[in-house]
């Protein structure tokens, strides 16, 4: 089933706030086939531009990786019961590859695909792309657990 979520969305399975949330809208997700599309505007008043270079801006590769790790993450949220006692941890960052910068102006469409599952590690492979040319893409893992612990 096909799942469009706005921000306000997104925040109900998500932690996250400004200024660290990452993803602006889910554009389709299929729980099912474990996929699904988020959306991030990179905005020339985004925070990490100030410093991240003032001369010419490119957003850090460190929050692409962000970017998909939570498109990622709203995913697995929407497999999971009782999302008000589950937190998502990240364990590994795998093959990232970094293809071209990402800079004001741009729209990410972040692809996200869970790839495996054992006990509570899931694996996942994700994709930035702008206007269809690749930014990044990786594969990653997380942990399922309960929060306060």
């Amino acid at each position: 089933m096909d799942q469009v979520l706005d921000v306000q969305g997104i925040m109900r399975f998500l932690p996250h706030r400004f200024p660290f949330l990452l993803v602006d809208r889910i554009l389709e997700m299929d729980v099912e086939q474990g996929t699904i599309t988020g959306l991030k505007n990179v905005s020339v008043n985004e925070w990490f531009f100030q410093g991240h270079f003032p001369e010419q801006k490119v957003m850090p590769g460190v929050l692409l990786v962000e970017s998909l790790a939570q498109t990622g993450a709203v995913l697995l949220m929407n497999m999971l019961d009782d999302i008000d006692n589950k937190l998502l941890v990240f364990m590994t960052i795998d093959s990232a590859k970094f293809r071209r910068p990402v800079v004001p102006g741009d729209q990410l469409k972040l692809d996200v695909t869970k790839t495996a599952q054992v006990g509570i590690y899931v694996r996942m492979k994700g994709k930035a792309t702008v206007e269809g040319k690749v930014a990044a893409e990786l594969v990653m893992s997380t942990a399922v657990v309960e929060k306060g612990k």
